[in-house]
C-alpha cells in the first residue's frame, strides 16, 4: 500500500482527534463511516456539480472516521477482533455503494465499474485469505484502500473543476471518474497478484 509509508505524517492529527473521541464506541465510528460512504455513493450517483462537491466531502469524511475508529481503538484498549471483522465488512460494502455510485451515475460507466469492483474485491480477498491460512492479514501492494480514497477523492475534484457537466470528451475519452474506476480496476488486479504470490511465496516456506 504507497500510503502506508506515509501514515505517520497523519498521526499528529489524528491522535488528538482520537484523544478527543475517547469515549466513543469504535464500531459506531465503523458504523458512521459506512453510512457516510452511502451518502458519497448517492451523491455521486445523482452526478450534478452540486452533489459532487458534496461527495467530495463525504469521501473525505469517510477516509477520516475509516482511520480513526482504529486509533481510537487501540488507544482506548477496546481493539478486538469482532470490532476489525466489521471494519472490514463495513469497508467492503462501503467500497460498493461509492464505485457503485460512479459506475452507475452519470459520471461513470458500469462495465468499468464492473471491473473496478471485482479489481478492488479481489485485492481485499488476497488479503484476507492470507489471514485465514495463518499468514496474517496482507495489506501489500500498490494500491490499498486509503490509496483509493485519495484517488477518488482527487478524480472527483477533478471532474468537479473540468467536466462538472459529465460529458467526457475532447482530450479525455472518459470522464475523470470513470478513469479513476479504470484504474482502480487496474490497480486492484495488480494487488490481488502481488498479494497472492507473496502468500503462494510464504506457503511454501511452512
Amino acid at each position: 500500500m504507497v500510503l502506508d509509508r506515509f501514515r505517520g505524517l497523519a498521526d499528529p492529527i489524528l491522535l488528538p482527534l482520537a484523544e478527543r473521541l475517547r469515549a466513543a464506541n469504535p464500531n459506531h465510528l465503523s458504523w458512521l463511516a459506512f453510512l457516510v460512504a452511502v451518502g458519497a455513493g448517492a451523491a455521486l450517483f445523482v452526478a450534478t456539480p452540486g452533489f459532487l462537491l458534496l461527495a467530495i466531502l463525504l469521501i473525505f469524511l469517510n477516509a477520516l472516521l475509516d482511520a480513526l475508529d482504529g486509533k481510537v481503538a487501540k488507544l482506548t484498549g477496546r481493539d478486538s477482533p469482532r470490532g476489525d471483522f466489521l471494519d472490514h465488512v463495513l469497508d467492503r460494502y462501503a467500497d460498493l455503494f461509492m464505485i457503485g455510485g460512479v459506475a452507475l451515475g452519470g459520471y461513470g460507466d458500469p462495465l468499468i465499474g464492473l471491473f473496478a469492483i471485482i479489481g478492488v474485491f479481489l485485492a481485499s480477498y488476497m488479503g484476507t485469505q492470507a489471514q485465514a491460512l495463518g499468514l496474517g492479514r496482507d495489506y501489500a501492494g500498490v494500491m490499498g484502500r486509503a490509496d483509493r480514497l485519495v484517488i477518488l477523492f482527487l478524480a472527483a475534484w477533478i471532474q468537479l473543476v473540468a467536466d462538472p457537466a459529465g460529458r467526457g470528451g475532447g482530450l479525455l475519452l472518459y470522464t475523470p471518474l470513470t478513469l479513476a474506476l479504470a484504474l482502480f480496476a487496474v490497480l486492484g488486479q495488480f494487488t490481488a497478484i502481488q498479494r497472492g504470490i507473496s502468500a503462494w511465496r510464504r506457503l511454501g516456506a511452512h
